[in-house]
């Protein structure tokens, strides 16, 4: 089950108290305080695992505490420190204060972590507070409250290409011939109910990751179908395919107004390169692209991924652009020529 929103609570751990104590050794008959400071409480964690590709372990469990720091003891010693509590999530996973709104960060790369909910410091113990005149002190500090915190998890996925379209445009049979990617394929609307991931295996090691969004309809920005809830997850991709199937009523409108859907969601989104695919082109029994005005789009392909037609020169295509990109991030004052 792809779960991609989960809502957790955290609880750091608090501070061991320092302790109120003397010491008591044969033939000192002036030993004098010597109560140990209490440890620290653990921090929570969230880390990025690229072994998961989804939040469903945080519906089974949405409560998590770390370890309370121990108190201090005679003889100057310290209480241990609580062990930290670690979330593990998949990579791409934004982290939010749900109850201020406010966006703590995100983790991307393998291993990135982000502190959530800070732990209570440890209390001062008695033979902390000695001074010149004060040489019997029996204060001490109680432990500080761990910090606990009530977080929402969003994944958004990671992917190099994103492929958007209406429900049956044929995102699914693409990516399940273009990768090693088992989508669920059917010949009515809304097949796709998650979001699939595939990678794309070229010539000389060359990869790239596909998603499959599920179907975008008209009004998906506000929450019809199940544009809503999953347009989030192209966000992060770095092109996307618009694919139009070529049996579609009328192709110009298909194209503008998915456009219209992006835009909505997000402008950023919609600035994003983009390429126009016609699928289902074996329906013909040609390859000639039919005419539409796509004047901001870097190409217009036509494939039939039954019959296996068109689909080098899209991925060739695909792998040009996405190598440009990557090019274009590592030398940002030299503006590379588009290819």
């Amino acid at each position: 089950m792809f779960i991609d929103r989960v809502v957790v609570r955290v609880k750091a751990g608090d501070g061991g108290s320092g302790i109120v104590s003397f010491r008591r050794e044969k033939f000192v008959p002036m030993g004098g305080p010597d109560g140990g400071d209490g440890g620290r409480g653990g921090d929570v964690r969230v880390r990025a695992d690229s072994n998961l590709s989804t939040l469903l372990d945080y519906t089974y469990r949405d409560s998590w505490e770390a370890e309370n720091g121990d108190h201090g003891s005679g003889a100057n010693k310290t209480g241990a420190s609580g062990v930290d509590t670690i979330l593990p999530v998949p990579p791409g996973t934004v982290i939010r204060d749900l109850d201020s709104g406010e966006r703590l960060g995100e983790v991307i790369a393998d291993g990135d972590e982000l502190l959530v909910a800070r732990a209570g410091r440890g209390g001062k113990g008695n033979a902390w507070f000695v001074t010149s005149t004060h040489q019997s002190p029996r204060e001490y500090q109680p432990g500080e409250d761990g910090q606990r915190r009530t977080l929402e998890l969003e994944l958004k996925l990671i992917a190099d290409v994103g492929l958007v379209g209406q429900p049956n445009a044929g995102k699914s049979t693409l990516l399940s011939v273009i990768s090693a990617a088992r989508p669920k394929i059917a010949d009515y609307p809304f097949t796709t109910l998650a979001p699939n991931l595939g990678v794309v295996q070229l010539t000389d090691a060359r990869t790239f990751v596909v998603a499959d969004i599920p179907g975008i309809i008209e009004g998906a920005h506000e929450g019809r179908g199940l544009g809503l809830q999953f347009l989030r997850h192209i966000e992060r991709t770095r092109l996307l395919a618009f694919l139009i199937p070529i049996d579609a009523m009328d192709w110009q409108e298909e194209y503008d107004q998915l456009r219209r859907e992006i835009a909505a969601y997000s402008p950023e989104l919609a600035q994003k390169p983009h390429c126009v695919v016609f699928t289902k082109m074996d329906l013909l029994g040609e390859d000639e692209a039919p005419p539409i005005e796509a004047p901001e789009a870097f190409g217009i392909f036509t494939v039939s991924a039954a019959a296996r037609r068109g689909l080098e020169a899209l991925l060739a295509s695909w792998w040009e652009r996405l190598l440009w990109m990557k090019k274009a991030i590592v030398q940002l004052d030299a503006p590379l020529p588009l290819p």
